[in-house]
């Protein structure tokens, strides 16, 4: 998938996460509802103007609306973990690691 169609579907996901309509967002963002369908359909490209302000209606950092990493794919994301564990040098931290998991896989 391109990464304008990847930013659309993101944008879209934390826009009903916040539970706001293209309408209610276009206008924090101070733009028209068609463009929004037209970015969360990666269609537009929009600006680095356009992203702040999407980030900020959405009240995220602007990292969030290029991270993609929920994307991956099961096999990937197993991988992500086994990496992140082998980098927790700190044994508290790793005890810390290992009880979220536990609690999550409930």
């Amino acid at each position: 998938m391109n990464k304008k169609k990847l930013i659309g579907l993101r944008i879209k996901e934390l826009r009903k996460r916040r539970g706001l309509s293209q309408e209610e967002i276009a206008e924090k963002a101070e733009t028209s509802p068609n463009y929004v369908s037209r970015m969360e359909r990666g269609t537009e490209n929009p600006t680095l103007d356009m992203l702040i302000k999407l980030s900020e209606a959405l009240e995220v950092d602007m990292w969030e609306v290029f991270d993609f990493k929920h994307q991956e794919t099961p096999k990937a994301l197993r991988e992500m973990v086994k990496k992140f564990a082998n980098e927790i040098d700190n044994e508290e931290q790793l005890m810390i690691a290992v009880r979220v998991l536990r609690l999550i896989a409930r």
